[in-house]
């Protein structure tokens, strides 16, 4: 069973990535440059070996692209059509890697905002403030009836075509701009918040509750992004571990998972108000007790 683990960067991210119990290769792939703000998971599609050959091609031509000028999201698209034109080509030209493809999320953080393209059923969540929130769509069956509510996260995890997309990177021809092809996202990158990237390895076997809950425990020590990606690894094997299985965490420089959410002060500042209005009622009595005592003492030496 092979693991890998990065941990390097201005955020101090970490990734790790786990065949699993079950497969016998390894189809993930992610890559990280911390110091430009670029974020990656890929997860191969094709079997055999085709798959793990789709993520690399991916991971490589989006290097390749990505840090080309232009906005964030036209960068963002044109870096995964340029994989999707490479995956495509290279299966028409080996026999051995016809239907290849891959599924991935890449996030691309500048200043205080994050945009992301989106393309399968990988996820990027945004942990702030104690609270997850899933920001990417799963391009499934599947995944379009959870989103809708008409299925819960538990029945969506459990439902046997779980796995199955509609939109894929590498399997045709796709133009950067063409219309259900890559999903933008952008939202604020809060310095106290953290990013989470996976493949579904992950999210099949844990719930999004069980994915903060694990994130939380990070308290911002050196390693310690490391030790959450290798936890979350570890407690996806144990509920079976059926398929790969890859995190990328990246810790806002402030963030301090449940130690710098905001309930716990709240707790803490209605505390000291309810402290401080018993001390003001105990003053009180006090007063009104020394001031009869007084007031006894003058009409007894009177009498």
């Amino acid at each position: 069973m092979e693991t890998r683990t990065l941990s390097a960067g201005v955020w101090r991210p970490a990734a790790a990535t786990d065949t699993g119990l079950v497969r016998a290769r390894n189809e993930d792939r992610y890559w990280a440059d911390a110091g430009r703000g670029v974020f990656l998971v890929v997860d191969g599609v094709g079997g055999q070996a085709a798959g793990e050959i789709a993520a690399e091609t991916a991971v490589a031509a989006i290097r390749e692209s990505v840090f080309e000028a232009g906005p964030p999201d036209e960068r963002v698209r044109r870096a995964i059509a340029h994989a999707n034109h490479r995956i495509y080509s290279r299966s028409q030209a080996e026999a051995s890697l016809h239907g290849m493809a891959c599924v991935l999320t890449l996030a691309l953080v500048e200043g205080d905002e994050i945009t992301i393209g989106h393309v399968g059923d990988s996820r990027l969540y945004l942990i702030w403030n104690g609270s997850i929130r899933k920001l990417t769509s799963d391009h499934s069956p599947v995944g379009e009836d959870e989103d809708a509510g008409e299925l819960s996260e538990l029945e969506a995890m459990r439902h046997p075509r779980r796995n199955e997309v509609f939109r894929d990177v590498g399997s045709r021809p796709r133009a950067a701009d063409e219309p259900g092809f890559v999903e933008i996202r952008r939202c604020r990158f809060r310095p106290e918040a953290a990013i989470l990237l996976c493949s579904d390895g992950l999210t099949d076997n844990l719930t999004s509750a069980e994915v903060r809950e694990i994130v939380e425990r990070f308290e911002g020590r050196e390693g310690d992004a490391a030790r959450v990606a290798a936890e979350l690894v570890e407690a996806a094997n144990a509920r079976g571990g059926a398929d790969n299985i890859t995190v990328l965490f990246v810790p806002g420089p402030k963030f301090r998972g449940s130690a710098g959410a905001t309930r716990p002060r709240l707790a803490t500042t209605r505390a000291r108000r309810t402290i401080r209005r018993f001390t003001s009622r105990g003053a009180f009595l006090a007063y009104g007790l020394l001031i009869g005592m007084l007031v006894w003492a003058v009409l007894r030496a009177r009498g």
